[in-house]
């Protein structure tokens, strides 16, 4: 007993190591450029939709079930197996998290926009704002442009980079797993279309869900990151407390209203998609977003990281906590 319980203590610490340094590999390294299998995982939740598809809420159940539960039953089968192997269990987590995190990617393309502005090729920004979001670039100018990539900088830290640290701190790897595919599937099937009206809606509100504790904790740490990003905490605060309950999306509106604070910028306003336009109300004081905030978002946007793995890692240890005192009973 006394060697089962130092492995599961041992096991449960390599998750902050795990976590550490699968932040730091993306830090380093950012997404792998091949194989990489979140887009793996996405050809196979494509063939499962293709197989179980039907226009109702019954089998988009089914089918988010099946695609998160697989990855979660997967990463408790690797939890269990390294349980007494420390080792191991660190570069599974290692690994894992450098799969599921985008933060240097995010930043990268914040940047590579900025300096399209810049320049004032509209031509390449336009091009390059697919790697962002969904919207249709053909006719926004640069402001447009530069709220588009702020607004998409501030839910994409949440999305990408503290929601999966933070479920990989109260659950290692499972929490890893299986918020990277629900995450994916929102995105390939959770948008309002058609075909997934009732479909997509169990795998949007499963990532809603899942999103509600993250994204709220990313928007406290923009508004501490405010001094980074030449802002005041304190009007960081005020405007996040004012405004983020105004965005359709529960989630969303915590991350961009704080963004808005912080960089001291107007968001929201009509958003146009390949087929349909949604008008947002507007959040924030002050003008339109212009090149030189981007770059400033993505300051914000590694803080936030930044701060969510040091607070991951802490609630992995405090995880090894409660196995200690469990086994001194």
């Amino acid at each position: 007993m006394p060697t089962t319980r130092a492995g599961a203590r041992g096991a449960t610490a390599a998750d902050a190591i795990g976590l550490l340094a699968g932040f730091a590999l993306d830090a380093a390294l950012g997404d792998p450029r091949r194989f990489h299998p979140v887009a793996g995982f996405g050809r196979a939740a494509g063939a499962l939709e293709r197989r179980l598809y039907a226009p109702d809420r019954w089998a988009g159940t089914l089918f988010a079930a099946v695609a998160v539960g697989v990855p979660v039953a997967a990463g408790v089968a690797a939890s269990v197996l390294t349980r007494r192997r420390p080792a191991a269990r660190a570069a599974l987590v290692a690994a894992a998290t450098w799969t599921v995190l985008g933060g240097r990617t995010l930043r990268r393309e914040s940047a590579v926009m900025a300096a399209h502005l810049e320049n004032g090729d509209l031509t390449a920004a336009r091009g390059r704002l697919s790697h962002l979001c969904g919207r249709d670039p053909s006719a926004l100018d640069e402001p447009e442009l530069a709220r588009a990539t702020v607004e998409s900088v501030a839910e994409n830290t949440s999305d990408a980079v503290v929601a999966p640290l933070l479920w990989g701190g109260l659950l290692g790897l499972p929490g890893l797993l299986g918020y990277r595919a629900a995450n994916t599937l929102d995105a390939m099937v959770g948008h309002r279309s058609p075909r997934y009206a009732r479909f997509g809606t169990p795998s949007a509100r499963l990532d809603d869900l899942l999103n509600l504790l993250p994204s709220r904790l990313t928007g406290l740490l923009t508004v501490l990151a405010a001094p980074l990003a030449g802002g005041r905490p304190a009007e960081a605060l005020r405007v996040w407390r004012r405004d983020r309950n105004d965005h359709p999306s529960p989630n969303a509106g915590q991350c961009e209203a704080a963004v808005a604070g912080a960089l001291g910028v107007r968001l929201g306003g009509r958003n146009v998609y390949f087929g349909r336009t949604e008008t947002r109300p507007l959040l924030g004081d002050g003008p339109r977003p212009a090149a030189a905030h981007l770059r400033r978002a993505a300051r914000l946007s590694g803080a936030a990281g930044l701060g969510a793995v040091v607070l991951a890692a802490g609630v992995a240890l405090l995880r090894s906590g409660l196995v200690d005192r469990a086994g001194a009973r």
